[in-house]
């Protein structure tokens, strides 16, 4: 789901000539069994499925968490200085 789609590339014409391949034998050096190497393919890593649309979404939250954040910040000090006003009229107006 969240791998990208290569498009499929277009297969080359083959040309055939009508001059016969050189035929090579291959003897092996050794009488082991030897198995194929694997195939190469891409490192798996840690950046590897992310596409546009993911980051995109990281990106967005990130903004959302921030302002969150930050009316989270604004609402603690305004009620800060609002508690430091309403204590100032407690106590000014108890010593009258």
């Amino acid at each position: 789901m969240f791998r990208p789609k290569y498009p499929e590339a277009p297969t080359p014409a083959i040309v055939h000539t009508a001059t016969p391949a050189a035929q090579h034998s291959h003897v092996p050096a050794c009488s082991c069994q030897h198995t194929p190497a694997p195939a190469p393919t891409r490192p798996a890593g840690v950046l590897s499925g992310l596409n546009a649309g993911t980051v995109g979404a990281v990106v967005t939250v990130g903004i959302v968490l921030t302002a969150l954040l930050a009316a989270v910040a604004v609402t603690a000090i305004s009620v800060a200085v609002a508690a430091v006003v309403m204590r100032s009229l407690l106590t000014s107006q108890r010593r009258r």
